[in-house]
């Protein structure tokens, strides 16, 4: 028989905010039924709209405040809630740390696991740290913009200034912008798929300052081409890449499969852990690299490493990990799926002289298992996985070579406790606190690292 839910439609209440979600959304309870509210706190007492009932939980937005958390921080942009850039800007920075640590324990604890998970690692300044940016380019009202999508939605919001994306991204967008509008190039309507321009996409060296421009492109060449890259490497003094990536399909995936440098070099390079890496257009880097030292070196501390052992680094990218493993072990073997990511890996070692890696294209659990048919036998073996986690067929193939530790660099707190459990079924157990790293401030996400031993 089906319940009926206590609340209805456009019903106002009056409610208490007991928690936030994963997302970051205050949470109130109605007769224990769920209501999820964008921009309230803990503790807050708030009168409410209901806005959408589904069978178990519903949502809500906030009308007006009666009591206000100590947390909360005034004079927000709201347009950065709205386009989702930063959905934790009204949460003051340290209890911002804070929701990320609970966030992992509690998920361990909602799986019956008694885990010690050691305070957040933040950092100084929580604005202003992405080294890449991918905006949007519309027409709005007959003009040319960038900006940013409203969430759950494909209205795009003009923004000149991201908050937490380097200054220096946020001014090259807007000249390029400028530009664009200069030599009239349109913009891409997904609605009737005409247009040129889909989206800007900027990289930036942290400690290089070395700048890469991308535009996404409908077609194979742009009008006024040469005479647009002129002006931009004129307007902009840093960039030493401009690239074209084009994108004919009618689709929401960003990029296409064709690139082409238009200026410079196809790459830009950057430092990271004290090694040099070449990055291009289409490889993944991480977006934080202040934060990502200082995840990195916790994974190679952690991995205690004496310089006689084996390693495998599954999901290596560009070889920001591996390289950095390399330096303390006998031999590294790293594996990803993309195939431009091991060319540029490849590439990597032999720019930082490291000659005991290597590094293969393959699904990362379809190369563990030939690895482990082989005999390779590691004695650590590194994962830092998308949001999905890892695949069964890769722990097991891992758990049968019998490595004394894994290092697992989460992005995604649910899908790790799931392959925590799993492992643990294989014999393997979580060695000291998981150390969760603040890799996106304002936003709700949590990185984190847990060792597991062989009992």
């Amino acid at each position: 028989m089906k319940t009926k839910a206590p609340v209805s439609k456009n019903e106002r209440l009056d409610v208490t905010i007991a928690d936030l979600t994963y997302q970051g959304m205050g949470v109130a309870k109605v007769d224990d039924f769920p209501l999820f509210i964008e921009n309230a706190l803990p503790g807050e007492e708030i009168t409410i709209q209901v806005t959408k009932v589904q069978s178990h939980y519903g949502f809500a937005r906030a009308i007006s405040w009666q009591t206000e958390s100590a947390d909360r921080v005034k004079d927000v942009d709201k347009t950065y809630r709205q386009t989702g850039i930063a959905p934790l800007q009204h949460l003051a920075y340290p209890a911002q740390l804070t929701f990320k640590q609970h966030q992992i324990k509690e998920l361990f604890s909602k799986a019956h696991q008694d885990v010690d998970v050691a305070e957040t690692l933040g950092m100084a300044n929580p604005t202003q740290y992405r080294n890449k940016a991918q905006v949007p380019v519309r027409m709005i009202k007959g003009q040319l913009e960038t900006g940013f999508y409203r969430q759950h939605s494909h209205e795009l919001i003009p923004l000149t200034d991201f908050y937490i994306q380097d200054p220096a991204i946020d001014e090259a967008i807007v000249k390029v912008r400028d530009l664009l509008r200069q030599f009239e190039i349109p913009a891409y309507n997904e609605i009737s798929d005409k247009g040129v321009i889909r989206n800007i996409m900027v990289r930036r060296g942290y400690y290089s300052h070395e700048m890469m421009i991308v535009l996404i492109s409908r077609q194979q060449k742009l009008p006024s081409q040469d005479q647009l890259v002129d002006q931009i490497h004129k307007a902009l003094p840093e960039v030493t890449s401009i690239v074209l990536n084009v994108n004919a399909k009618k689709t929401n995936v960003i990029m296409g499969n064709v690139t082409r440098t238009l200026y410079g070099k196809p790459t830009i390079e950057d430092t990271l852990m004290g090694l040099t890496f070449a990055i291009s257009a289409r490889s993944f880097y991480q977006v934080n690299p202040q934060q990502t030292e200082k995840l990195y070196q916790m994974a190679i501390d952690k991995a205690g490493l004496t310089g006689a052992e084996t390693v495998i680094d599954a999901y290596c990218g560009i070889g920001t990990i591996s390289l950095a493993l390399a330096k303390h072990a006998k031999q590294v073997y790293g594996v990803d799926i993309v195939p431009e990511a091991i060319e540029d890996a490849k590439v990597n070692a032999q720019k930082n002289h490291l000659t005991n890696v290597d590094f293969f294209v393959d699904k990362a659990e379809d190369q563990m298992i030939q690895w482990q048919a082989s005999g390779i036998k590691p004695d650590v073996v590194v994962v830092d996985p998308p949001r999905k986690g890892l695949a069964e067929t890769l722990i097991a193939s891992t758990a049968k070579m019998g490595p004394k530790k894994v290092v697992y660099v989460s992005c995604n707190p649910a899908t790790l406790v799931r392959d925590v459990a799993r492992f643990q079924e294989l014999g393997y157990e979580i060695d000291g606190p998981i150390q969760p790293v603040d890799q996106f401030p304002q936003t709700p996400h949590v990185e984190s690292v847990t060792v597991l031993v062989k009992k």
